[in-house]
């Protein structure tokens, strides 16, 4: 049995006398156990598509079912096994950290201290600021709170939406430490974000635009796919560096990537002669080495 199973899954919403089609008939499978990333941009219908897993809103078509239950017909049961963490912090920010978990804990009949050795790892980081206001602490904090909630009735599937969005460098990498220590325990984790480097940590995922599915594979795997040679690219005026190599006919394409920009071509590169052409356009302290691909080079590519 998969964990998370949707078929040809479309939402359609009415936006100003128009329609916007925010899923266009999505069909994957999400292995019991497995840590699943969906990636994508804002817009490309990461949340819609939890919604609709977690029984929070209809799809006009298609189905899908959580831990063999579908999400219309069972939707009691589905809400009793999953755990959800919306994109933005939705808990009560006048009451404690203690007050949050023990109010979860009761309305999944069940306490901190039943299932404290799930939470354990996570609680450990908020413990000493039990007794301040949700309200009153810092992203990465709230983010952690959060998480203890969606635990606190043991789930056997886990949504998180955006769940590092906002939050500091150090604590995106704590946070998915504490997602790799609860997968250790079983639980099936889909987890969405718009930031590519988290999909390398993830055992599959599916890039999404535009409600769309690009692709489903291993992060190892997607890379793999793109066959064309890569290169970075730079000089002392990297505006101008972009905007001189989109001129260029033997480009196929360019995108900033940090201090560097990612370029492949329709032919085979010769370097001494695209040196030569960029120096008599002024640049200079020119750099070009050819690279491994990234996620979001793949991602990149799939879009065009």
């Amino acid at each position: 049995m998969k964990a998370v199973s949707a078929n040809s899954i479309k939402k359609i919403f009415n936006v100003e006398k128009s329609t916007v089609t925010a899923l266009q008939g999505l069909s994957f499978d999400v292995e019991q156990g497995e840590l699943f990333g969906v990636i994508g941009p804002d817009g490309a219908g990461k949340t819609t598509l939890f919604r609709i897993l977690t029984t929070l809103m209809l799809a006009q078509e298609g189905s899908a079912q959580v831990d063999g239950f579908d999400v219309v017909k069972d939707f009691k049961e589905i809400r009793k096994r999953i755990g959800y963490m919306p994109g933005r912090f939705s808990l009560y920010q006048d009451l404690t950290v203690e007050e949050n978990l023990s109010f979860f804990a009761t309305l999944f009949n069940t306490s901190i201290s039943a299932n404290y050795d799930l939470v354990k790892d996570i609680y450990e980081h908020i413990e000493p600021f039990k007794y301040r206001r949700a309200g009153a602490l810092s992203g990465g904090m709230k983010q952690k709170l959060a998480l203890c909630c969606a635990l606190i009735h043991r789930p056997t599937v886990l949504f998180l939406d955006e769940p590092t969005t906002g939050v500091d460098a150090v604590s995106r990498q704590e946070f998915w430490e504490l997602l790799k220590n609860l997968q250790k325990q079983g639980i099936t984790i889909l987890v969405s974000t718009p930031y590519m480097d988290e999909a390398s940590l993830c055992n599959r995922v599916a890039l999404l635009q535009e409600g769309k599915l690009l692709d489903i594979d291993s992060p190892e795997g997607i890379i793999k796919k793109f066959k064309k040679p890569l290169w970075a690219i730079r000089s002392t005026k990297m505006f101008r560096l972009l905007q001189d190599l989109k001129k260029m006919d033997n480009v196929e394409s360019c995108f900033p990537f940090g201090q560097e920009h990612h370029v492949t071509f329709k032919e085979v590169l010769n370097i001494s002669s695209l040196e030569k052409e960029l120096t008599a356009l002024g640049h200079r302290d020119l750099k070009m080495n050819q690279i491994q691909a990234t996620i979001e080079d793949s991602f990149m590519e799939l879009m065009k």
